[in-house]
């Protein structure tokens, strides 16, 4: 998702910059990292898909170039200094985030690439891309603007877990303790929707992303999008990919979703013949410029919460049994 050709081209003028930052005196920016920080945690040794990373002291200026990256620093406590664009979604309005940054327009260093200019000049002491899909090339100039703390190499990239995302995050930040607690929020959260819901344990749920003349995208379990629904007790397919409109039919199982389906498509006669379809077991998540989409994509501990509050409900009436209980669209 990174190309290496705009990063290379700056490359001179970010040496040029950071000559020039450390000459200069740096005054943290205001908030960025609460005082409640964990001081003893420090020197921290990070181990990631390009090695090693250590963190001599706690970071005061923090820019965030994973996607979803700045909702887990908020997460523990700590408002970045810079973040990376996602999804095109007004990032500061998501009705998750934390008051103190709803409406703010966090400074931003790119979106599809990095714009290591703009890095360079917010002076960073740590640069957080666990999940910024960054290549060795790129990970060697961010590191040497600042440390920088990427993806370990337990999982396929940019499919690190929710909570191990929060853990690394709070051990870089110096936040573990706030890590742990935001992360047994966010269980809780999960365990009440299993304890209210046992019927979803083992229902074979297909998660459809998006509709072409040509079909939908089946979500497998290999994208982080669907770890929700293996979490609240769903089995989804191991992997994902496209699937045409002849070949639907293979995909009817005991809950459909979909999210950012053109009404059009999803009333073709192949769609609308099938069995879960005709039952009412059709969950319907809104459009990709919705909130919904939002929470998806950053699947954080501050976002998860949301999603749960929108899908729940409409998972329990699509699984009851009861064909006269059809789920709510959603409609952002």
């Amino acid at each position: 998702m990174h190309h290496a050709r705009s990063l290379t081209a700056l490359l001179l003028t970010v040496l040029t910059l950071l000559a020039a930052s450390a000459c200069a005196s740096t005054t943290p920016g205001t908030g960025s990292v609460p005082a409640a920080s964990e001081d003893g945690a420090f020197p921290v040794t990070m181990t990631h898909r390009f090695g090693t990373t250590t963190i001599e002291a706690r970071p005061q200026r923090v820019v965030t170039v994973g996607f979803n990256d700045q909702d887990f620093a908020l997460a523990v406590g700590v408002e970045p200094v810079g973040v990376r664009e996602f999804l095109g979604y007004p990032a500061p309005d998501r009705p998750w985030a934390p008051e103190g940054v709803r409406g703010k327009q966090l400074p931003t260093v790119g979106s599809q690439d990095l714009d290591l200019e703009a890095i360079a000049k917010l002076e960073p002491d740590l640069i957080l891309g666990i999940n910024s899909y960054i290549d060795d090339e790129a990970y060697g100039l961010l590191s040497g603007i600042a440390p920088t703390v990427a993806q370990t190499a337990d999982y396929p990239e940019g499919a690190t877990p929710w909570d191990k995302q929060t853990e690394q995050t709070g051990q870089a930040l110096g936040r573990s303790e706030q890590a742990t607690k935001i992360i047994a929020e966010t269980r809780a959260a999960f365990d009440a929707a299993i304890a209210e819901h046992p019927e979803f344990e083992g229902k074979r749920a297909v998660f459809l992303l998006g509709s072409s003349a040509a079909g939908f995208y089946n979500l497998g379990a290999d994208d982080y999008r669907t770890g929700w629904l293996t979490e609240l007790g769903f089995d989804v397919d191991a992997k994902g990919g496209e699937i045409s409109y002849e070949k639907l039919d293979t995909l009817d199982r005991d809950v459909l979703l979909g999210e950012g389906i053109a009404e059009a498509d999803f009333k073709r006669d192949l769609v609308q013949q099938l069995t879960v379809v005709k039952e009412g077991r059709y969950v319907g998540l809104g459009a990709f410029d919705d909130d919904f989409a939002a929470a998806l994509g950053f699947n954080s501990p501050l976002s998860l919460p949301f999603l749960l509050d929108i899908a729940v409900p409409r998972l329990a009436a699509a699984t009851d049994g009861d064909p006269a209980t059809t789920p709510a669209p959603y409609l952002g």
